[in-house]
């Protein structure tokens, strides 16, 4: 009976040992792996995790895209980190030269790629509504239709009827399907952050609300050609609205015509809409662009001058007046292209 109990001790003595030789051999193969990227001089290439997706789903995917070598030994690493259910799902630019350790630190971090968008100054709603579109990031009604959503607007803290003026140009980085919401908020938010509070009391000392400041900038904004002009161009509007002039902008006219073709005509300056400044006296109802910083800056801090019109030199340029005189024989010269 002795020798059989010993027998048994000795047989489950060496179980036990292969069985700790085993793990010892697969915990030096998984650290092997973990460290080892699956291969060298390898390009980045898009990989994608899909909401819901199973982490032996995710395993294959991996080793079918050649980023590891063993989806076995990457799952059995991802539940020895309690991470199976913390991958995120999105967009990620992965490598083979990374270590699958550095890959899953990248997914459960949350690493998605990021979709670039350049909103140049100047653009209205419309016109970043259909940049968004060609983007693939939002359709152009859906854009168009918050920017003008009573509810969402006052969700922004925005004190206006539509989100012209607000939606900052600036270069964003936004992951795929990145609600429409979200985009324009950053958008907004970003405007918060340019519009510091000295430029808050600087509104103040003009006498004026944030509303009349970012629309006159957007006026300045469409007429600068050359943005070194932004301050001069300011103190005319400055002066005019001083001395209860009529503003006579072309732009804001442009602006208040549906299905513009391009061509402004006289028939446009008598049409009397908010925003034609030729038919009324002071600022339009609101702005008719997203003005940048600079132009924000320049409706702030005007240039300190006399001049009360400027002309286009069809060179980018202006030639400012002083006089009606002046502005006639400049218009004559620039435009008519009379001595």
């Amino acid at each position: 009976m002795k020798k059989k109990v010993k027998k048994k001790l000795i047989l489950l003595s060496i179980i036990m040992l292969i069985y700790l030789a085993g793990m010892a051999f697969l915990y030096d193969q998984i650290s092997s792996f973990i460290q080892s990227p699956a291969r060298k001089g390898a390009a980045q290439i898009l990989f994608t995790i899909h909401p819901g997706q199973s982490l032996s789903t995710i395993a294959d995917n991996l080793e079918n895209s050649s980023l590891i070598t063993n989806k076995l030994y990457f799952k059995i690493f991802v539940r020895y980190k309690k991470s199976g259910t913390r991958l995120q799902a999105g967009e990620y630019l992965l490598s083979a030269t990374q270590t699958p350790g550095q890959i899953l630190e990248t997914l459960l971090k949350g690493k998605v790629k990021l979709y670039k968008i350049t909103i140049p100054e100047g653009l209205n709603i419309n016109e970043i509504a259909l940049l968004m579109e060609k983007k693939g990031i939002c359709t152009a009604n859906t854009f168009v239709t918050l920017c003008y959503d009573q509810n969402f607007i006052k969700t922004l803290n925005i004190k206006a009827t539509s989100l012209e003026g607000y939606l900052f140009p600036d270069t964003y980085f936004f992951p795929k399907k990145t609600k429409c919401p979200d985009i324009i908020t950053s958008m907004v938010n970003n405007f918060n952050q340019i519009y510091t509070n000295k430029w808050k009391k600087r509104t103040a000392t003009l006498g004026f609300v944030i509303h009349e400041v970012v629309t006159l900038a957007s006026i300045i904004e469409k007429e600068t050609g050359d943005a070194s002009e932004r301050p001069l161009i300011s103190s005319v509007f400055h002066n005019r609205l001083k001395k209860r002039m009529r503003l006579e902008s072309d732009p804001t006219v442009i602006y208040g015509i549906k299905n513009f073709d391009g061509n402004i005509k006289r028939k446009h300056l008598k049409m009397l809409t908010p925003y034609n400044t030729y038919q009324i006296k002071g600022l339009p109802v609101g702005p008719i662009a997203n003005p940048g910083a600079k132009s924000i800056e320049a409706a702030l801090y005007p240039a300190t001058s006399d001049f009360i019109f400027f002309v286009s030199k069809k060179d980018t340029t202006h030639q400012f007046s002083k006089t009606i005189l002046e502005h006639n024989r400049a218009v004559r010269k620039y435009q008519l292209r009379k001595k």
